[in-house]
């Protein structure tokens, strides 16, 4: 294998473990996720999760990525044994079943950019409908999938210092940017208090006993950050011994929670202004691509522009999580095999592609990839981490740690977690979502 890569900077690191973080799930998952009944239950709920399950776990992701310098795939080896291998290959397959449907709603999102763009918004509903169907099927579909691959495949092809990160430190600032100046005008709209305290306040105690509602919870916080799929396993295998590993965690949690709020600022006031909750709550689908732009379209050029902006935005924060869900193959057929980037990335995503096909063709089947790859792989991966971490390897966390510097308060704050609280919590987590999964699917 060739001589590894390192990042450039601590800077460069976090804004790519960012950028891996922020994504698509931010913007429309949390909106559609806490209009599902959750409202601040769900908030309240997702906040916890983040804290006391995710971010233990992530920092248990890099120190396993720093320490053996190994990809997804041969890291859970180098640190336990042979026994652990499966967990690689969950890695390997939970990345590329993620980015197998990702990419079909990367190309929707890019068509509705430069529909906005060039043509417009819809007039109505009705035409909204029509204008996704024809977004979401047929060649138009595939077309978009291939693209948003293909760019994808360009970034991780120029490597980490002239791919990744360089990607990450001009887009993460623009796509915070974006945000800020949307949520601004978004305060402005005659519902935006409304539509915050309808989704974001609304407290109802009962919802924390909802298993939707605490799987909706689990599966956003995971999806969100990241963890427990090999993504930042992946980065964190190219970092050196300086980096302050909770701190850049805690960084990285704080970026991606804020985009999400951010997010639903964006949402919620558009979403009561033109009165489309009903469609906000049927489906991610109807959030993002059919009642936004209708919304947007009675405010004239100004809702027009938003659009674009938005659009532009999501595509953005696609495309920086894209890049690290490939980088785990890549990554893992370089440290396999012994391959070049431009050979594992082109090989890759031309399986990604065929992978994919299914997703573009039929809603339904991108949803059960999106909540079996986007939701119950990744919470079992989390719980992998945290007893590979927590009880087969403690000493290498706690070593990979001190190394860093980081004070010994923190690191038995960190076992305890990832030993005592993480573990059942991630297990309790991962049975309600499999059990709600099975309700939705077969009983209901």
């Amino acid at each position: 294998m060739a001589v590894r890569e390192h990042w450039r900077s601590g800077l460069g690191f976090v804004l790519a473990a960012a950028g891996s973080a922020v994504g698509l799930g931010n913007l429309w998952g949390f909106a559609y996720r806490a209009s599902q009944g959750g409202g601040a239950a769900f908030l309240l709920l997702y906040v916890l999760i983040v804290l006391v399950v995710c971010l233990p776990v992530l920092i248990a992701e890099m120190v396993l990525g720093r320490s053996t310098g190994n990809s997804p795939l041969l890291a859970p080896v180098t640190a336990a044994g042979v026994r652990w291998q499966p967990m690689g290959w969950l890695f390997v397959i939970a990345a590329c079943g993620i980015l197998a449907f990702y990419a079909v709603l990367m190309g929707w999102t890019a068509h509705t950019f430069v529909h906005a763009l060039f043509v417009g918004l819809p007039a109505d509903m009705a035409e909204a409908k029509v204008f996704f169907g024809t977004v979401s099927s047929g060649n138009s579909a595939l077309l978009g999938q291939l693209l948003s691959l293909v760019l994808t495949a360009l970034v991780v092809s120029a490597g980490v210092r002239g791919g990744i990160e360089r990607l990450s430190r001009w887009f993460m600032p623009l796509l915070f940017l974006l945000l800020l100046l949307l949520a601004v005008w978004a305060t402005t709209l005659s519902g935006a208090f409304e539509g915050y305290r309808t989704f974001l306040l609304r407290w109802d105690m009962h919802q924390l006993l909802n298993a939707t509602t605490v799987r909706n919870a689990f599966t956003q916080a995971f999806f969100s950050i990241g963890t427990g799929i090999g993504c930042i396993l992946a980065y964190s295998a190219y970092l050196d011994r300086r980096n302050h590993l909770p701190r850049e965690a805690v960084a990285v949690v704080g970026m991606d929670t804020a985009v999400g709020l951010l997010a639903g600022m964006i949402t919620f006031p558009v979403v009561m202004s033109f009165g489309l909750k009903d469609v906000v709550s049927e489906s991610t689908v109807g959030t993002l691509f059919i009642a936004l732009p209708t919304g947007l379209a009675s405010l004239g050029f100004t809702g027009r522009l938003v659009a674009v902006l938005f659009f532009a935005l999501a595509y953005i924060a696609a495309i920086t999580s894209s890049v690290s869900l490939l980088e785990v193959p890549v990554a893992s057929l370089m440290d396999r095999l012994g391959w070049r980037r431009r050979q594992a990335v082109w090989l890759s995503t031309a399986l990604i592609f065929v992978a994919g096909l299914p997703a573009a063709l039929d809603l339904e089947i991108l949803g059960m990839m999106d909540a079996v790859f986007g939701g119950l792989l990744l919470i079992f991966g989390g719980l992998l981490l945290a007893l590979l971490l927590g009880w087969r390897v403690p000493r290498r966390f706690d070593a990979d740690l001190a190394d860093c510097e980081t004070p010994k308060t923190v690191r038995r704050w960190l076992r305890f977690m990832l030993r005592w609280v993480s573990p059942p919590v991630i297990a309790f987590g991962l049975i309600v979502s499999v059990v709600d999964l099975v309700q939705k699917w077969f009983v209901t």
